[in-house]
C-alpha cells in the first residue's frame, strides 16, 4: 500500500485530535479531583466572626447611641426624635461595618419607650449572620434624655 501526502495529514490529524481528547479528559479529572479534595475539609472552627461580631455590638451599641442621641439633642431635636435618629444611624453604621468585614448586622423591631422624663428604653432584635452561620440576640438597653 502506498502512502499519499494527504493519508499521511490524516493520520496526524487523528493523532492531533486523539492527545487533545486526552489531555481535556485529564485536565478534568484533575478538577474533580480537586473539587471533591475539598469537600472533605472540615469547618473551619476558628471562623468565629458572628460570635465576635455580635460581642462587638452589645459592647458599643448603648454608648455609641447614647452619644449620638446626645449630638442630635445638643443640635436642637427633641429626646425622642434625637433616639429614634441615634438608632437609625447606629443601625445603618453597623449595617456599612458589616459589609466591609463580610457579615451581615442588622438591628429589626427596634421600639423606643419613655421609662421616665430622663430616660428612654430601647428594645431590639440584633441579627448577625455571614456564609455559615446566623445568630439573633434580644437588645435591651437605656439612654439618658436630660438636656445637657
Amino acid at each position: 500500500m502506498r502512502n499519499t501526502p494527504l493519508r499521511e495529514a490524516q493520520a496526524g490529524q487523528m493523532l492531533l485530535a486523539t492527545g487533545v481528547v486526552l489531555l481535556m479528559s485529564l485536565l478534568s479529572m484533575a478538577i474533580f479531583g480537586v473539587k471533591v479534595a475539598g469537600l472533605t475539609l472540615p469547618h473551619d472552627p476558628a471562623s468565629d466572626d458572628v460570635i465576635d461580631t455580635t460581642d462587638q455590638v452589645l459592647d458599643s451599641i448603648q454608648a455609641l447611641t447614647q452619644a449620638r442621641i446626645e449630638l442630635w439633642m445638643d443640635g436642637g431635636l427633641e429626646p425622642v426624635d434625637a433616639a429614634e435618629l441615634a438608632l437609625n444611624t447606629v443601625h445603618d453604621d453597623f449595617l456599612h461595618h458589616g459589609e466591609l468585614r463580610g457579615v451581615e448586622i442588622k438591628l429589626t423591631n427596634m421600639e423606643l419607650t419613655e421609662v421616665d422624663a430622663t430616660t428612654l428604653e430601647v428594645r431590639a432584635e440584633l441579627g448577625v449572620s455571614d456564609g455559615e452561620a446566623m445568630l439573633n440576640f434580644d437588645v435591651v438597653f437605656t439612654l439618658d434624655i436630660q438636656s445637657s
